[in-house]
């Protein structure tokens, strides 16, 4: 199911595997593996980044690591236990919940911990049903354009341009031509970018990366206006200028149609002046969101995934693996309770999770490991 919807999705993007290969860095073969179910979870986890391929009936997490175990914690499982039920060595289980293991593997640990698990429908991004091989391809009108050169200067670099788009810029990236703007290098002085509202997130991050290594001066992203995304509260409203823009504005498509944006747009501008946003705002309707004032990294709920949490699974784990063999390896419920309730005080914000396990581990720690269940 996982690998299908792969397939699936890098389809509906038009993309070859050897194009997908490329934008990760990997050999062809790779890809060509990991569509038949073979590979490793490393290559995995950067398809799905390059796919903007997110998954639901999971639990949080900053990563599929994180959210696996996560969704094992939920369930009040040990590793002994998962191991078990998915047939998996205890090495396995606990490689995968660190970001190694194989494909295999991993949809073995999924049937058990997360069964439910599946993509995430994307948002409609296009204005009409249409053509599909178009119906992503729309062009920022002229007078629009007359407004960014106005208030940030003439464009040097069109990272996703097309051959009918009416930018100016003094270098275009192409796909008629061959160029990738996910591979091909950025440059110059200042970048426009009218993306394809499907992989919006996917050209943000990738704005930001070329900007962060000094390879554009400034850049300035035209985008949907949405915010759900953990990257945009955690990296964009500290490190970027978001203006959000009043109305709608009307674009056109590759017949030479023209239509309203079904949604909100804003711009997302990286290392441009406060002249040049003073420029803007007296030129178009909207306004600049104030900037967060420092990163903090939103909470996973209801897991709290660190040191501690970590340590107080690890106590319990070993407690119930000693239970499969010597009798004195046993770690007392009592013992384990007072390392608990140090993990506690060491890390206050742990504490719902040591709640959580206090009430569950000793009673599956001590259980007996059931039979493998069939998946």
């Amino acid at each position: 199911m996982l690998v299908t919807a792969l397939i699936e999705a890098r389809q509906s993007m038009g993309m070859s595997q050897r194009a997908l290969a490329t934008r990760i860095g990997v050999p062809a073969l790779q890809i060509k593996r990991l569509e038949r179910g073979v590979g490793s979870v490393a290559t995995l986890t950067a398809v799905m980044a390059a796919l903007d391929f997110r998954l639901t009936g999971i639990a949080p997490g900053k990563d599929l690591a994180a959210q696996l175990r996560a969704c094992r914690l939920r369930r009040g499982l040990t590793v002994v236990d998962v191991a078990a039920r998915a047939k998996l060595s205890r090495t396995t289980v606990a490689s995968l919940e660190r970001g190694g293991g194989t494909v295999a593997s991993l949809l073995r640990l999924l049937k058990v911990v997360a069964p439910r698990a599946r993509r995430r429908a994307q948002e409609r991004v296009y204005w009409s049903e249409g053509d599909k091989a178009d119906r992503d391809v729309r062009f920022t009108p002229p007078e629009f354009l007359a407004k960014i050169n106005d208030a940030f200067g003439a464009i040097d670099l069109d990272p996703c341009g097309h051959e009918l788009s009416p930018v100016v810029a003094k270098r275009r990236i192409l796909l008629e031509e061959g160029g990738d703007g996910f591979v091909d290098d950025w440059s110059g002085g200042f970048a426009f970018v009218n993306p394809p509202f499907s992989e919006t997130l996917l050209w943000l991050k990738r704005a930001h990366q070329q900007w962060s290594c000094g390879n554009v001066g400034s850049i300035v992203c035209l985008v949907p206006a949405r915010t759900d995304s953990r990257w945009f509260h955690e990296t964009l409203t500290v490190q970027a200028d978001i203006f959000l823009l009043l109305g709608r504005v009307r674009f056109a498509d590759i017949r030479g149609r023209s239509q309203h944006t079904p949604f909100s747009l804003m711009l997302v501008a990286f290392g441009t002046s406060a002249q040049q946003r003073e420029r803007w705002e007296e030129i178009a309707e909207g306004y600049w969101m104030a900037r967060s004032r420092g990163l903090a990294s939103l909470p996973d709920r209801p897991v709290v995934d660190d040191d501690a949490a970590r340590d107080i699974d690890a106590a319990l784990d070993q407690q119930a693996q000693a239970r499969l063999g010597a009798g004195d390896a046993l770690l007392g419920v009592g013992g384990l309770e007072g390392q608990v309730d140090d993990f506690a005080r060491r890390q206050p914000e742990a504490a719902a999770h040591v709640r959580l396990r206090q009430q569950q581990g000793p009673r599956s720690a001590l259980r007996q490991p059931q039979a493998a269940a069939k998946v």
